[in-house]
């Protein structure tokens, strides 16, 4: 999920019960549940290096504990600052919650095991159990940026604090931790949209099969959620020869998918789609694609790139990836084609694709990701 849910979901936890056995709780609940994205540090060697690392160790069941264990020690200097400058004022600070710092750790344990699961339930994924296995595993049930669990986490935080405002004015004294319960409800309804959406999933996937889209049998089915319609589902299938793309309603009983535009052929395989394969980008990108689609373009130039410099006697050749994924119907970004118009126009909508300029169908002559040469 992005780091605004994540952040959110860290404060709620923090606030759920936790903020009663120690202080602190809450703040470092809420640094850990964003913590393991700190990976995005890894674009400083460069964006390849960042994309071979984002979601990687940080978001593993093993680093889980070493990521809790940090957050707890930041917390530590926090608290031995602030000591410090109340002692230095001569303040009295007896009245404080005490510091558990077991606490503060299974805190930061807890919310860093939050992040892990909600990157499981969109359809990016993460590799929970790497090294020791390697494959990506995804839920595909909520979009990476969902405004109801936005809702839900914003109303836990802000309505308690609006309501001891009204109660400040009034003159009732003030409760402690009074957001616990608003915490469990945004908690809880996080929990119950992931449930109704799994059996949305499920519905769709039996929708999917039922509806025979491809003549013949498909090997895998992906059902990619869409945000805020709990209903609404893009299918993307797979078979021997070809991608097929579908639009399904369960609320409704519809599949919509057109034989003649919504299957795709699988492109051939050239010497240079096999050379940008071997490349470092190459094979950073089919590490991380779990829907990769491979082309060679042609002598087409990458989008606001020049052509390779080469002497008159040498061919080259525009090789692009792209994952179907994340081809969603709104998303409209440019990438012309003149061998296969239909797959382009897929294509075309997916925001993360990569580009390899390949001389004579065996030399890299350029890496590009987002638009950006790789050095």
């Amino acid at each position: 999920m992005e780091p605004v849910t994540h952040f959110l979901t860290g404060a709620c936890i923090g606030r759920a019960g936790l903020n009663r056995r120690t202080a602190y709780a809450t703040l470092a609940a809420t640094l850990a549940a964003e913590a393991p994205d700190l990976d995005i540090l890894w674009t400083f060697r460069g964006q390849v290096a960042g994309l071979a690392h984002h979601r990687g160790i940080t978001h593993t069941l093993i680093a889980a504990p070493a990521v809790a264990l940090v957050i707890t020690g930041f917390v530590w200097f926090i608290d031995w600052s602030l000591n410090r400058i109340f002692q230095s004022r001569h303040r009295n600070i007896k009245e404080r919650q005490p510091v558990r710092w077991l606490w503060v750790f299974l805190s930061a344990f807890i919310a860093d095991l939050s992040h892990l699961l909600l990157d499981w339930t969109n359809n990016y994924g993460l590799r929970p159990f790497f090294p020791f296995n390697p494959r990506w595993y995804s839920g595909d049930l909520v979009f990476i940026a969902e405004p109801v669990l936005w809702a839900l986490l914003l109303a836990a935080l802000i309505f308690p604090a609006l309501f001891g405002l009204a109660d400040r004015e009034v003159g009732v004294r003030r409760t402690r931790f009074r957001s616990r319960g608003w915490a469990i409800a945004a908690l809880s309804g996080m929990a119950i949209l992931w449930c109704w959406r799994w059996a949305e999933h499920a519905a769709a996937c039996n929708l999917v099969e039922a509806a025979q889209i491809t003549p013949t049998p498909a090997r895998r089915i992906a059902l990619e959620p869409y945000p805020v319609n709990p209903w609404r589902w893009h299918a993307l299938l797979e078979t021997e020869t070809t991608w097929q793309t579908a639009e399904v309603d369960t609320r409704t009983g519809q599949v919509v998918s057109d034989a003649r535009t919504d299957s795709l052929f699988k492109p051939q395989v050239t010497p240079a789609v096999e050379a940008a394969k071997r490349t470092h980008l190459g094979q950073v990108y089919l590490d991380w694609s779990q829907w990769p689609v491979v082309r060679d373009l042609g002598e087409l130039n990458i989008p606001d790139r020049p052509a390779p410099d080469l002497p008159p006697s040498h061919t080259w050749s525009t090789v692009e990836f792209s994952d179907l994924r994340f081809a969603y119907s709104w998303r409209n970004t440019s990438m012309a084609d003149t061998s296969n118009q239909q797959l382009d126009q897929v294509l075309s909508k997916s925001g993360l694709s990569d580009w390899v300029y390949i001389v004579d169908g065996r030399e890299d002559a350029g890496q590009f990701l987002n638009g950006q040469e790789q050095k």
